[in-house]
């Protein structure tokens, strides 16, 4: 893991973090005792930029990780453009868009500072990651028009079939 922020570190992007599953999921694997980290799809680097907001910008960032660390599965978002995917409010930060993911265990990051300590940043606090427990964020109970999302991706991640100590909430 540390090899993977001071990778992402190296890039030097404005407000970045590694977060989502990364985290979420290396809390997870210790609290069930696994010895072996569990695969995740991507490593989500999310940064916050309002002078270069392009796809093109983000796939090229990608591409430097990637000859860096060809292995790893990077995926690169500038959180500046992403509420025009998402058809919400513009974000006014990385953390503030943290703060409006699906999930609660989900909604949790990390990165280095200047000496190589990581930080962590958990806008909806970290209880719930850390009592295997999944729910919306307040973002998504107070927007009863994003409750699909929340449960199709549920549905689609299926993380009790490998966290069988993990509880979800409906919504």
């Amino acid at each position: 893991m540390m090899e993977i922020l001071k990778t992402a570190h190296s890039l030097n992007l404005p407000d970045w973090w590694i977060c989502a599953g990364f985290v979420r999921t290396k809390i997870w694997d210790v609290l069930h005792g696994f010895s072996v980290r569990t695969p995740i799809p991507d490593i989500d680097v999310i940064y916050f930029n309002t002078t270069k907001v392009n796809v093109l910008e983000e796939k090229q960032l990608e591409e430097k990780l990637k000859f860096r660390l060809p292995n790893i599965p990077w995926s690169v978002k500038n959180e500046a453009r992403m509420h025009l995917r998402n058809h919400v409010e513009p974000y006014s930060s990385s953390v503030d868009a943290i703060s409006k993911f699906p999930e609660t265990a989900t909604a949790l990051g990390v990165k280095l500072d200047e000496r190589d300590k990581v930080i962590l940043t958990a806008p909806c606090g970290i209880s719930d990651a850390v009592n295997l427990k999944v729910k919306p964020t307040p973002y998504f109970l107070k927007n009863a028009d994003l409750a699909p999302i929340y449960n199709e991706r549920i549905l689609k991640k299926n993380w009790q079939a490998t966290w069988n100590k993990v509880s979800v909430h409906q919504i």
